[in-house]
């Protein structure tokens, strides 16, 4: 029993010399929202969402750092409010995006609830769902950031 503590104690120790880069990268703007909007899109989503997540202390601990960055990096892939520009350059992946936020928010799919769980910016409430649904049906005119 004792050698098993050992080896799992050196198991997790090793894990931490297991790092990922965080860099900040720079690029668009994000939507142009209103500023109510906005608030909601960067304290809920813009930490799996953009390229410029805020990292908690916990993210630096294996290996809850590893589950971290696989979460960052799905939920950028499927959504990155830091690429909108890209987004909004092309109209139908434009749309398709603006109808994947609004299905998030009227099934409740987003945050998910173990992120809900350490992050109270992330449990929406109803009137900031409706206001993000709101914002998906006429964001179509105005798809650019402002220079």
């Amino acid at each position: 029993m004792r050698r098993a503590a050992i080896i799992v104690l050196a198991l997790m120790l090793g894990a931490q010399f297991v790092r990922f880069d965080h860099p900040v990268s720079e690029d668009g703007q994000g939507p142009a929202a209103p500023s109510e909007v906005d608030a909601v899109l960067r304290g809920a989503c813009y930490d799996c969402h953009s390229n410029h997540p805020r990292w908690p202390w916990y993210a630096h601990i294996a290996p809850v750092s590893w589950l971290l960055q696989r979460d960052v990096e799905n939920g950028r892939r499927r959504l990155n409010f830091s690429e909108w520009d890209a987004y909004a350059s092309d109209p139908e992946t434009f749309r398709h995006k603006l109808e994947e936020i609004r299905t998030a928010m009227t099934k409740q799919e987003m945050a998910p609830w173990y992120y809900r769980l350490l992050h109270p910016e992330a449990r929406l409430t109803s009137a900031q769902r409706d206001l993000l649904i709101r914002w998906t049906e006429h964001a179509d005119d105005h798809p650019l950031p402002s220079p």
